[in-house]
């Protein structure tokens, strides 16, 4: 089936920092910074629940910082290990194309900041990257790091992130600076009561699914 091609074109401009010390200073910096991304894009008839969610994204050439800041009524974190099947708990996602040959990675965390990394051309046969890779992401979630079981109600956090270079195990980045990639932004909870399905840019596909690349926009790392 002929995917429809994606018409709009946006530019996020990823601003270049000196590098910080620690992930606590990355939070520091986020809280001075007014301007944020949302993510409030609802796709699908069928899931309608939107929650809160917007995120906020710097680089220092080696690292891209990343914050995002989530207002939602359902809470779930009970995996614990990294490549587990986080998108079944309260699930942010990163899903960034470093360069234009096909390939793609999702990177993905639930709200207490178990991650996974994936890459690929598509949505099947993706390869998970080694815990080598993974344990190398510094994150910090204010709901700490203890699972959470299913909770509805009223809650909100923030999960701020240090995403290396490395973490694109397949690419040889040595410096982000002046890269023109491509990315999306997502919030899902496929386990949650109400599922959902939201995205920082639209997605016109029949049914949900964040691994189509052709809907991903244009960052540049200054």
């Amino acid at each position: 089936m002929k995917l429809p091609e994606k018409s709009a074109k946006v530019m996020l401009k990823v601003k270049k920092l000196s590098p910080f010390h620690s992930i606590g200073e990355v939070e520091t910096y986020f809280e001075s910074v007014s301007d944020s991304q949302a993510i409030a894009c609802v796709n699908w008839s069928d899931f309608q629940y939107k929650p809160e969610v917007s995120f906020k994204i710097a680089h220092t050439g080696k690292e891209i910082y990343l914050q995002y800041i989530v207002r939602e009524k359902y809470l779930k974190a009970e995996l614990l290990n990294d490549n587990d099947s986080v998108w079944t708990d309260s699930c942010v996602e990163f899903f960034f194309s470093p360069i234009e040959d096909g390939s793609y990675y999702n990177i993905e965390f639930n709200c207490i900041g178990t991650a996974l990394i994936g890459y690929g051309f598509g949505k099947v046969n993706r390869e998970r990257a080694g815990i080598e890779v993974t344990s190398k992401m510094l994150r910090h979630s204010s709901l700490g790091t203890q699972p959470i079981g299913h909770k509805e109600g009223d809650f909100s956090w923030k999960l701020t992130l240090i995403i290396p270079v490395s973490a694109f195990y397949k690419h040889d980045i040595s410096n982000l600076s002046g890269m023109k990639s491509k990315a999306n932004f997502y919030k899902c909870g496929d386990g949650v009561k109400e599922p959902h399905y939201v995205s920082w840019q639209p997605i016109e596909f029949e049914r949900p699914n964040f691994h189509l690349p052709q809907y991903f926009d244009e960052i540049i790392f200054e």
